[in-house]
């Protein structure tokens, strides 16, 4: 009876000790697959990882980027000359550089784009004749407006970030022409001068915008004599135009570039009135290229 329940009990061991066996293998085997599982799912993760840089750094090295230094020459004037300004007595050079960089891609054939970020002054001092010129302008602290008849210093001072985007065509290895729009931010601004060695026709209460008979009132040269003008706050914060341009590779770091740019709406906000024409920014440049990659 002993023997029979020794046997007995001595089977339930090893039946334990086999399902323990068999429930421990199981583990380890699931463990071992969950293990591979987690290893080969992060090593496809970095693989995605790795062709997403691959893929970015092929994108940026595709590009040749070159730094650029210029000289802006031109000035801010209406389309066509008005019949109220007469002549031209002087134009005065201002120290209007511009420097940035580009970013030039190649599309197919001889085509590609060029992207940049310029920051440059756009400035000019005139002093041109005039006559039934509409003006309003301060006078020993008194404020005038009406028509003038003399001769008007104009100051036009600008500091703009301008960002280019053009269209590129390579005519040969050293030469490419490049046109597109460009848009400008105008970090300040100033518009301002005076009138002097003339007269002004006061605008009397009734009588039409620009009539010539009103009360005459003349201005001498000194400062106290003459009338002094700003439009500076009148003046965008923002300015679009078109850019065309041309650069000449030299060798392979240096090179001449030459643009015109053309701005398409004028630099004085829409509800500016006292200048009748829309003043324009159109200014051409020159400058040397240095291949930076």
């Amino acid at each position: 009876m002993n023997c029979r329940i020794n046997y007995r009990k001595n089977c339930s061991m090893k039946k334990i000790t086999v399902m323990a066996l068999l429930l421990a293998c199981g583990t380890a085997s699931w463990a071992g697959e969950k293990k591979n599982t987690d290893n080969q799912e992060v090593s496809e993760h970095k693989q995605v990882e790795e062709s997403k840089r691959s893929a970015w750094n092929k994108y940026l090295h595709g590009y040749q980027y070159q730094a650029r230094v210029a000289y802006n020459l031109g000035g801010t004037a209406p389309i066509g000359m008005p019949a109220t300004i007469r002549t031209l007595h002087s134009y005065t050079l201002r120290p209007n550089f511009s420097l940035g960089v580009d970013a030039y891609h190649p599309l197919s054939g001889n085509w590609g784009f060029v992207g940049g970020i310029r920051f440059e002054n756009k400035s000019m001092k005139t002093d041109a004749g005039v006559k039934n010129y509409y003006m309003k302008i301060v006078r020993g602290g008194e404020e005038l407006q009406g028509v003038f008849t003399g001769d008007v210093v104009t100051k036009v001072d600008m500091s703009l970030i301008t960002v280019p985007i053009l269209a590129t065509y390579d005519v040969c290895d050293n030469l490419r022409f490049k046109l597109g729009p460009y848009v400008s931010y105008v970090t300040s601004k100033k518009f301002e001068g005076w009138a002097y060695n003339g007269y002004l026709r006061r605008q009397e209460e009734g009588h039409p915008k620009g009539d010539p008979t009103g009360q005459k009132v003349m201005l001498g040269e000194k400062e106290g004599e003459r009338g002094d003008y700003d439009f500076s706050d009148d003046m965008r914060n923002w300015q679009v135009g078109v850019d065309f341009g041309i650069d000449w590779r030299l060798n392979n770091r240096w090179g001449i570039c030459a643009d015109l740019s053309w701005g398409l709406n004028g630099i004085f906000k829409k509800d500016f009135e006292t200048i009748e024409q829309t003043m324009y920014p159109i200014y051409g440049s020159i400058g040397i290229t240095y291949q930076l990659k």
